[in-house]
């Protein structure tokens, strides 16, 4: 069954506009999760709305949206005044304008989706959208409405579709220096500094998610079929890290456990030829004589 879009409207640029779905690129469905049951019956626990003052349940019909002004004080909004914010942009995706991808601080990205033209009518228009943006190597920003709230989204060309991903606002973003002031400068001695630095190149490799391996998650499934099958659950003994009494000597420690065995020398085309060449030769000699 094909994914459900999250969200449909059209993009557009200037006076080109074409209708678009949206669709969450991540998801987490996959992972394993728990229901919280009652311990004595099995069943399943129900969560319930109620007054937090009387105790009384509270349906649907009653509840409406609150902030709190004060210690338990809340200036009431009705639905109907939350409607009377008018936004323009909940239907379309307007580009407002093009920014290099070097400038957007990834403290900024938030949530990535796919974008695909909605439709066979609309396909040559975001074609030309698309395009337009590849070949300038720029990032578009737009603004997009998500369930009433507005989010600036950044788009850039990905194969044959887009990729919008929404952006924070400044005030969403906590400063850097609130808990980076406080950690001391520290002078780093030259030889300690090219011994890390050798860690890191031992370690250096490319960028391969489909190696990643979540562990806890395979952990998980395999404590769920033991339990099915009955089998006892026994806890892994847990080592702490040792504690680092000599930087410099655990610096050497790590040089030591991470060198890796050389690689075995490649034989390169020009070379392998020859050598077939002279074998072919020395058989037709043996052969002759």
């Amino acid at each position: 069954m094909a994914p459900r879009a999250y969200w449909k409207g059209y993009l557009k640029l200037s006076l080109v506009s074409c209708p678009i779905a949206l669709y969450p690129a991540t998801s987490e469905r996959e992972k394993i999760r728990f229901h919280q049951i009652n311990k004595e019956t099995g069943h399943r626990i129900k969560y319930q709305k109620v007054d937090a003052e009387t105790g009384d349940e509270v349906t649907a019909d009653d509840i409406i949206k609150g902030y709190q002004v004060g210690k338990g004080e809340y200036l009431e909004v009705e639905p109907e005044e939350l409607e009377a914010v008018a936004i323009e942009s909940q239907r379309t995706i307007d580009i407002d304008q093009f920014v290099p991808k070097s400038e957007i601080d990834e403290l900024y990205l938030d949530a990535p989706y796919y974008i695909v033209p909605d439709g066979e009518v609309g396909a040559q228009a975001f074609a030309v959208i698309r395009e337009a943006i590849r070949e300038e190597g720029m990032v578009a920003i737009a603004k997009v409405v998500f369930t009433t709230r507005e989010h600036v989204i950044a788009l850039e060309p990905r194969d044959k579709g887009m990729l919008g991903i929404t952006v924070r606002y400044p005030y969403e973003v906590r400063k850097a220096e609130d808990y980076f002031d406080d950690i001391p400068d520290e002078k780093i001695p030259k030889d300690m500094r090219e011994l890390a630095a050798h860690i890191v190149q031992t370690k250096a490799g490319h960028f391969e998610p489909e190696k990643f391996e979540d562990q806890y998650e395979g952990a998980l499934k395999e404590l769920i079929r033991r339990k099915q099958a009955g089998k006892p659950i026994e806890a892994p003994e847990r080592r702490e890290p040792a504690k680092v009494i000599n930087l410099m000597d655990a610096l050497r420690k790590s040089v030591a456990a991470e060198k890796k065995p050389p690689a075995p020398p490649r034989t390169s085309r020009k070379t392998a030829h020859p050598r077939r060449a002279s074998g072919k030769r020395s058989a037709g000699r043996r052969k002759a004589g």
